[in-house]
């Protein structure tokens, strides 16, 4: 399960998406995450599943290796859709019980877990295909007009590239905690959900453990490397736009009012 979790992995391979400026990538990300939550019909989602596959080609990445971190909210999802079914009125389809299940709970289960489904891919096809260093220089860049009121542009962007660069660390050293668990007789995948989570407790200290100590580590070589903060720095590969990132900017124009627009033409 922990190896199922992409958010915040790099994928190295050559593709159009991983040479784009990471600013376009996040901006992008942004858009398309926005515009799920402007879609009002079956027919907004079809236009989004086309823009999210043609990204996913484009990427290169293997679909199967996208889709794993779906594994990791199946529970989730089916909370989510069980909810939305049972809790949504409407014209009632059917009853059972002290259940009913309606047109519209159907309607809504449906759209909030393809909601779901594509916020996480979106996300992951941006981490994928963008490296920690690139994510930040790309942060800093586009927030960099707060600097002018004293936000702290610099340590923000800092902040959320270690963040999710110890992403794929923390999980392969809980993997590891977990192995040398189970070679000493613990017991992860036997019981029901609550047990496995009662189990999944002796972790948490040798996790936190490794991962304050990984953070003094970090501390300790930023330090030996003089880094004062983003005051007077410079940059070895400062960014610029070419005209991959220009296209992909009218593209993403493009896509947002066609979500927008078409939908809404087609009901009316």
């Amino acid at each position: 399960m922990l190896r199922d979790i992409t958010l915040g992995q790099y994928y190295p391979t050559e593709s159009v998406l991983h040479k784009l400026d990471p600013r376009v990538k996040l901006l992008g990300t942004l858009v398309f995450l926005v515009s799920l939550f402007l879609i009002p019909n079956f027919i907004g989602y079809i236009i989004a599943t086309i823009f999210l596959i043609c990204m996913i080609l484009l990427s290169k990445v293997p679909f199967s290796f996208m889709v794993r971190g779906l594994k990791a909210v199946v529970i989730l999802l089916l909370v989510t859709v069980i909810i939305n079914l049972f809790a949504t009125p409407g014209e009632v389809l059917v009853s059972f019980w002290k259940f009913r299940i309606t047109k519209e709970g159907i309607y809504a289960s449906v759209f909030m877990m393809l909601r779901l489904i594509y916020l996480i891919i979106g996300s992951s096809i941006m981490t994928l295909t963008t490296t920690p260093a690139n994510l930040t220089d790309g942060m800093e860049k586009a927030l960099s007009p707060l600097s002018l009121i004293r936000v702290p542009v610099h340590e923000i962007a800092m902040m959320m590239s270690i963040a999710l660069s110890f992403i794929p660390i923390l999980l392969e050293e809980t993997d590891k905690i977990m192995k040398a668990q189970m070679a000493r007789g613990a017991d992860f995948e036997s019981g029901n959900l609550i047990r496995r989570v009662k189990n999944m407790i002796p972790l948490l200290v040798p996790l936190f453990i490794s991962a304050f100590r990984r953070a003094n580590d970090l501390a300790m070589a930023m330090e030996a490397r003089c880094y004062r903060g983003g005051d007077g720095r410079t940059k070895m590969k400062p960014l610029k736009y070419h005209v991959n990132d220009v296209i992909a900017y009218v593209l993403l124009a493009l896509y947002l009012a066609a979500v927008i627009v078409i939908p809404r033409v087609i009901l009316a």
